[in-house]
């Protein structure tokens, strides 16, 4: 089966570089007009179900995407939320360096191996009820980069901004990465808002492949 990660939209703390995590911020006007722009690119191919994060910007972005293919949802999977970065959400990057200079720990910050430890399974039980099928799950950067660093620990990944779209196959018990020349996702990296570690700075301190 295939299973299709998708960032939400942008946010204002997202276009301002505030550290997001766990607290719950709408999408913005642009945020909406990416995810209908990465809905243009997911109808070129057929879908069984949409999943989602429980915070508005990622359930907005796939109720969005899920009207525009003509499907139910989306489903809201709390397993799938991002993750809480503790005391630094809410701060840009100098207001992170002043309270938190270096590698100072962080407060409620959630690690790496500890968002795999929630998300992972979630993913693998949406993969086994939907064996055969292709499915899309909305969720958020952080998220994301665990996972894809997880799965594919020597890969090299491209820039996760929002609206978009990085595929997994599920088989034998296990995901692979597909490649990221497939058009569809490559295109959907060129959507003009920032990388994750532009917009969240607590995120270039803890590199993909790290534990925190």
């Amino acid at each position: 089966m295939l299973l299709y990660l998708v960032r939400h939209g942008e946010t204002d703390w997202n276009l301002q570089r505030r550290i997001q995590g766990s607290t719950d911020i709408p999408l913005n006007d642009t945020g909406r007009e990416q995810a209908r722009a990465t809905a243009r690119l997911l109808a070129r191919r057929p879908w069984d179900a949409i999943y989602s994060s429980p915070l508005s910007r990622a359930f907005e972005t796939g109720a969005i995407i899920a009207e525009e293919l003509g499907l139910p949802g989306p489903t809201a999977v709390d397993a799938l939320v991002e993750r809480a970065y503790g005391d630094a959400e809410g701060l840009a990057d100098p207001e992170l360096s002043a309270r938190f200079p270096g590698d100072a720990p962080v407060p409620g910050r959630e690690s790496r191996d500890e968002v795999v430890a929630r998300v992972f399974p979630a993913l693998m039980e949406l993969a086994e009820r939907h064996s055969g099928e292709a499915i899309l799950v909305v969720s958020h950067g952080g998220v994301i980069r665990s996972i894809l660093a997880t799965v594919d620990p020597e890969g090299r990944h491209g820039p996760i901004t929002n609206g978009s779209v990085h595929s997994l196959r599920h088989e034998d018990g296990s995901f692979r990465l597909i490649a990221f020349n497939d058009p569809l996702d490559a295109e959907s990296l060129a959507n003009g808002s920032d990388p994750l570690d532009d917009q969240n700075p607590i995120e270039r301190r803890d590199p993909a492949g790290a534990s925190a």
